[in-house]
């Protein structure tokens, strides 16, 4: 998923950018206002993380050009300023979230991955990956050429994997969140679901379901002419 940061602070921009990068976003950061609502233009994101105090256009300003172009896009706002007014008036903006500078990276990973997490299981149908697109009100996978059925675990499994593209999932974690529980048994299970999605997805050269050796799962995708990461 493609966050747009626009933080005017250089040094900061640059650490944040490298913390949501590592976190398997793609990120776009712009200087200012002006460059921000450019980029947000051009590059369709997911989400935007905005600096309230920005030179060329504040934030603010930002926010509402950006809430009357798309109105269900999350905004974060980071600001220097705890005023009342000031949250209150992000809040009327739409924000989805509001952070007191200075914080930890951490924090706002954690507040992205939240907020995405309820935008899409808000988004009661489409999810989509390179070509494949799952659409989970009627369980159907389209996927380059092939069309198929899923079952609803299944519809499940490759949603999760498409809501955290490109970052590896813990096997405890992803049974946790699908089945309810972490089971060994249901572990194996998990393994013949996975292995039915790499089949559905197959035609799609763009994305893999790739095993982590003691870890877990990564559902990569990649840009034309890149390569996959070497994995089982």
């Amino acid at each position: 998923m493609k966050v747009l940061m626009a933080e005017d602070d250089r040094d900061f921009g640059n650490i944040l950018m490298q913390y949501i990068s590592i976190s398997g976003y793609d990120v776009i950061l712009a200087r200012d206002g002006k460059e921000a609502w450019e980029l947000f233009e051009k590059e369709k994101p997911d989400l935007c993380v905005l600096d309230v105090m920005m030179p060329e256009m504040d934030g603010f300003t930002l926010g509402e050009k950006i809430k009357e172009a798309r109105q269900e896009i999350p905004i974060i706002f980071l600001t220097a300023k705890s005023l009342k007014e000031d949250i209150v008036r992000g809040l009327k903006i739409g924000a989805d979230d509001y952070i007191t500078k200075p914080f930890d990276p951490e924090v706002l990973i954690l507040r992205i991955n939240n907020i995405l997490k309820r935008a899409y299981a808000s988004s009661n149908d489409e999810f989509k990956i390179s070509d494949t697109i799952l659409k989970f009100n009627t369980l159907e996978l389209i996927s380059g050429r092939t069309k198929e059925k899923l079952t609803l675990k299944e519809a499940q499994l490759l949603r999760y994997f498409i809501i955290n593209k490109n970052r590896i999932l813990a096997r405890e974690d992803i049974l946790t969140e699908i089945w309810g529980e972490d089971d060994y048994f249901l572990g194996r299970s998990m393994d013949v679901f996975i292995s039915r999605l790499r089949k559905y997805i197959s035609e799609d050269k763009n994305i893999d379901i790739r095993t982590v050796r003691g870890t877990g799962f990564i559902l990569e995708e990649r840009k034309p002419g890149e390569e996959f990461n070497e994995g089982e």
